[in-house]
């Protein structure tokens, strides 16, 4: 791997001397003696940066796969600290393509758990960026979780040294770890803000996801969070989703949206319930009828890649577009991506007179607590947001039980 160096590399052939410097004789001779691996990383001098890609033989050709990194010009130490994490990125990639081989039986020795623990996480991050095209929950949490990991262990943790442990000293340190993503103003600027149970809870998921995702590699051989106790394992607060009520979606119906295809998919998606990845990508033609005439969406979920049957609602087909000329390849909703997508909603919801913070995904709440208010059964509410355990569906069940314990509490001391 690349020597750790302080000096900048100002030009394109300083980077290759100081990241790629030729080998020693000592070194020479070591290398002699190292089975071959089929995979290896490269470098091409552009102008002003370096580009990276990995040399590979497949069936019996040799390919090049370029990796859409560079190691650019060191103008300061900013730009020599990303060059380290683009590296760190390189060989993560590297590691796994090798681990993949050796997975298939190539016979290959693959560098297992000597893989940066930080740059494996911004890997999955670009990962799930790649999957989606959109900055979702599971980037920005991830992105989160690379910040939170360096601030309790540095920046230097291997794979390999995560265990059991590691896990148990990153679940205390989330409990007083500053939440750097909150902003205070006023008075209280400067007061620090710590993780919500939610927060802390939704980091460790995405911590036990990515060291699956290295079990999966064969970068490690198990995942230590498997050794851990359920009560050692952050809880989610139950009764914490943020959804509309009626009255709400009805003021947001009467308010004007600058976006008025956003307006739609949002009203629409609180009364179907799709996940903003979903509604930004179905089709005309995948709206069909069944025998009774009643109106379905035949479609793929991306987040868990099965084929669901949505059937639509009178009121929910209002919030359909005009089609005009559109073909049947043609999206329904034209949406942008959902960071922009939720900026906009939040001045949409702030002009209505609405005190929440609601994303996109809220539909997402509001329609599963709305469709358990009007009485359907949590089985029938399960499936229709593709649940794959009711037990997610049940968090909205206790939702209402706690508003509608909140409702009965108001009464108290009326007629004192």
């Amino acid at each position: 791997m690349a020597r750790k160096v302080q000096k900048l590399f100002k030009t394109p052939a300083e980077l290759m001397a100081g990241y790629f410097p030729e080998p020693t004789k000592e070194e020479k001779e070591r290398l002699k003696n190292r089975p071959k691996e089929p995979i290896k990383l490269r470098v091409k001098i552009l102008s002003n940066s370096l580009s990276l890609y990995l040399d590979l033989y497949k069936d019996g050709k040799r390919q090049y796969e370029f990796l859409k990194l560079y190691l650019n010009e060191e103008t300061d130490l900013s730009v020599k600290e990303q060059n380290r994490q683009t590296l760190e990125v390189a060989y993560t990639i590297l590691h796994e393509k090798i681990a993949e081989l050796n997975k298939r039986g190539a016979g290959f020795i693959s560098p297992k758990g000597k893989v940066n623990l930080i740059a494996y996480i911004l890997y999955q991050a670009d990962e799930a960026l790649k999957r989606s095209g959109n900055k979702h929950g599971y980037y920005y949490t991830l992105q989160a979780l690379a910040k939170h990991i360096s601030l309790y262990s540095g920046d230097d943790t291997q794979l390999k040294q995560v265990d059991k442990d590691y896990i148990k000293g990153f679940i205390s340190y989330l409990k007083t770890a500053k939440n750097f993503n909150y902003q205070r103003t006023g008075t209280d600027r400067d007061k620090e803000i710590t993780l919500s149970l939610n927060t802390q809870h939704n980091l460790f998921m995405k911590f036990k996801y990515v060291l699956r995702k290295a079990v999966k590699a064969d970068i490690i051989t198990i995942n230590p969070i498997d050794k851990l106790d359920n009560d050692d394992k952050p809880k989610d607060e139950e009764g914490t989703r943020e959804f509309l009520t009626v009255d709400e979606i009805k003021k947001l119906i009467v308010t004007s949206c600058k976006n008025d295809i956003l307006r739609r998919a949002f009203l629409f998606c609180c009364l179907v319930g799709l996940r903003y990845s979903d509604v930004s990508s179905i089709t005309w033609g995948e709206l069909a009828k069944d025998n009774d005439g009643s109106v379905l969406l035949r479609f793929k979920m991306k987040k868990v890649k099965r084929g669901e049957n949505a059937y639509i609602s009178d009121e929910a087909l209002k919030w359909l577009p005009e089609r005009g000329n559109a073909s049947d390849e043609n999206t329904i909703f034209s949406l942008p991506k959902n960071d922009s997508a939720n900026k906009q909603l939040a001045r949409w919801v702030k002009s209505a007179g609405i005190n929440k913070h609601i994303t996109f995904h809220c539909s997402r709440h509001t329609a599963a607590t709305l469709n358990l208010s009007l009485g359907t059964p949590i089985e029938t509410v399960s499936k229709m947001m593709g649940h794959t355990k009711i037990a997610t569906t049940q968090i909205y069940a206790k939702i209402i039980d706690k508003k509608q314990k909140e409702a009965v509490n108001r009464q108290n001391g009326i007629f004192d």
